[in-house]
């Protein structure tokens, strides 16, 4: 395997200190699609609850939107790889925009048999039971969800190409802080709104913001890329196959000590995340009683805190160490969500939203921007579709776990305990984790790690 272009065209050279006006393109491609994602927040749940009340087939629309992190986040490595990370990320936004926009027009030709959303906050508005409506949600998320999985695995290979590596941590920080706002603050709230004034406008919103993203990032010129690896060996042999390159980069990741690891315990932590959030939609509704508006009004504390996280995660890290301040989202993590447990009172739960997001963006922040560092940027692509593969691909079980859970529980107890003991099995198991995870999740391995691979990313930086 041979590698072409191996000097970085001047472009794409890079100064400390300075987050340039490439990064800033980027940060406006991914902010203006988490607004999207924000307003898809409150109205695919809200879709879903109008067709079913069944909390195996809530949970079902949240295991297909992350089974192609279980099943595509591979061969995405691999793609990531071979080709310009810009035009995926282009092609991946405007394929989500096709979707979406045949989401918008599907439900427009249901408007009339939809239940209001008012009508669903209380949770006793019969389901429309409509199967092939239902079916195409399904088939919608799927294709969304794949199209995510290409999208965010480049954009995050990406970012060392527009940021010095000394800036990462700083440039990851701004990003996700500002994502949150959208995502969180601005987008479900925003959904309310438009779902209020009709069901399909919130998707077809969605859509626009999602080309709006994807002619962001082709203002970005075409030379401001990492040299990537062409699969053309130089003396004319056939190339490596699909499995070689996938073998080289799950080898890699599994051979690190560090990463390794790191990648199970997201990947567990995940599950358990979404073992109460894959029925949130009926927890909101039914236990707390919540309204469109205020249903979307919870997300606005997961924005503030992760505001409060990414402007603060950095100055933490360096404050406490990175080890400790991975271990804050575990046990925190699980504390927060035993006790979201027992709220009964939506602003006590808003709240909540607000602590966990700190913590969730705190380890966001810290292990994003160090596999940024440490991992081969002609690996980078493939590295991160294995760690992914890890980290997101557990989503679906912990999902379906959730969806289990209440619909077994609710044959024998209450339905509002079964609604509660997701949240109090999570929390549990977060502290389970913790015990596995702190020995390995050490500041001394998380700097001896960044020491070894500084040297070679100042080389190819610099």
């Amino acid at each position: 395997m041979s590698e072409t272009d191996t000097a970085v065209p001047p472009a794409t050279r890079l100064r400390a200190g300075t987050l340039g006006p490439n990064y800033f393109k980027l940060f406006g491609a991914s902010t203006i699609s988490n607004l999207g994602d924000g307003i898809g927040k409150l109205a695919y749940p809200w879709l879903a609850s109008a067709v079913t009340r069944n909390p195996l087939l809530i949970a079902l629309v949240v295991v297909v939107q992350r089974l192609p992190w279980l099943v595509f986040s591979l061969p995405a490595g691999v793609i990531t790889d071979r080709m310009s990370r810009r035009t995926l990320m282009i092609r991946a936004n405007a394929a989500r925009f096709v979707v979406t926009l045949g989401v918008g027009f599907l439900v427009l030709s249901k408007q009339d048999v939809l239940p209001s959303p008012d009508a669903l906050s209380s949770g006793t508005a019969p389901a429309i039971d409509d199967s092939v409506l239902y079916a195409l949600i399904l088939l919608a998320t799927l294709l969304l969800g794949i199209a995510e999985v290409f999208y965010d695995n480049a954009a995050q290979t990406f970012m060392p190409a527009v940021v010095h590596s000394h800036d990462l941590e700083r440039a990851n920080g701004r990003l996700w802080s500002t994502e949150q706002v959208a995502n969180e603050f601005v987008g479900p709230p925003l959904g309310s709104f438009l779902l209020a004034a009709a069901f399909a406008l919130p998707f077809f919103v969605d859509a626009a913001t999602f080309a709006v993203s994807a002619a962001l990032v082709a203002f970005i010129p075409a030379t401001v890329q990492r040299p990537k690896v062409c699969p053309v060996a130089s003396d004319g042999s056939p190339p490596p196959s699909w499995t070689a390159e996938l073998r080289e980069g799950f080898g890699w990741l599994w051979r690190h000590p560090l990463l390794r690891p790191m990648a199970i315990i997201l990947g567990l932590l995940n599950a358990l995340g979404m073992m109460s959030g894959s029925i949130l939609i009926l927890f909101a509704q039914e236990v707390l009683d919540t309204s469109a508006t205020e249903f979307a009004l919870l997300s606005t504390g997961g924005a503030i805190g992760g505001v409060i996280g990414g402007w603060t995660a950095s100055w933490i890290s360096r404050k406490i160490g990175p080890g400790p301040s991975l271990w804050i989202t575990l046990v925190g993590g699980g504390l927060g969500t035993a006790a979201m447990g027992l709220v009964s009172f939506w602003p006590i739960a808003w709240l909540f939203f607000v602590f966990y997001m700190i913590v969730a963006v705190l380890w966001n922040v810290i292990t994003v921007s160090l596999r940024q560092t440490i991992i081969p940027d002609e690996l980078l692509g493939r590295v991160n579709s294995v760690y992914r593969f890890f980290a997101w691909g557990m989503m679906p079980f912990g999902s379906i776990a959730g969806g289990a859970i209440v619909a077994i529980a609710d044959i024998s107890g209450s339905r509002e305990f079964a609604l509660r003991l997701p949240w109090f099995i999570a929390g549990g198991l977060h502290l389970v984790l913790f015990v596995f995870a702190a020995p390995k999740l050490t500041t001394a391995k998380i700097e001896s790690a960044r020491a070894a691979a500084i040297p070679a990313a100042t080389d190819q930086s610099d």
